[in-house]
């Protein structure tokens, strides 16, 4: 392995890691915030949670991954992680007021909100994203 491979490595490995745990907090608290079991769901078969909860995935995971790409700190990760899932959380809320049937339709397996929550998550993900380039 080139020498440059071996000195990033502890680096690259701690980084991964904050964003894994990073990742599982947020599904964590998304999933108790939820007021369906998206998990059960998904291993039902229901497609309408399974895009909703990749949208949320992915709209949490787009600004840590910017975050990871200019950050020279763990705890600056940690940070701007924490303020990435808050931002995804309060998305979460908005759609559920603007979509008063949303804790009806996922688990009824209605498409249509579940890709338009997911594409709002992603929205504000990539917009949260960009404001988080410094």
């Amino acid at each position: 392995m080139p020498t440059h491979l071996l000195t990033t490595l502890p680096a690259f490995l701690a980084y991964f890691a904050v964003a894994v745990v990073l990742l599982a907090l947020f599904l964590l608290v998304y999933l108790n915030v939820t007021p369906y079991h998206e998990l059960a769901l998904i291993r039902a078969g229901n497609t309408a949670a399974a895009i909703s909860l990749a949208g949320a995935l992915l709209g949490f995971a787009l600004p840590v991954a910017n975050v990871i790409a200019h950050s020279d700190t763990l705890l600056g990760l940690a940070a701007w992680g924490v303020v990435a899932g808050v931002v995804q959380l309060l998305a979460y809320l908005v759609m559920r007021f603007t979509l008063p049937q949303l804790n009806q339709d996922i688990p009824a397996g209605k498409t249509a909100p579940a890709v338009f929550l997911a594409v709002v998550s992603l929205t504000i993900g990539l917009i949260n994203a960009a404001c988080m380039s410094y």
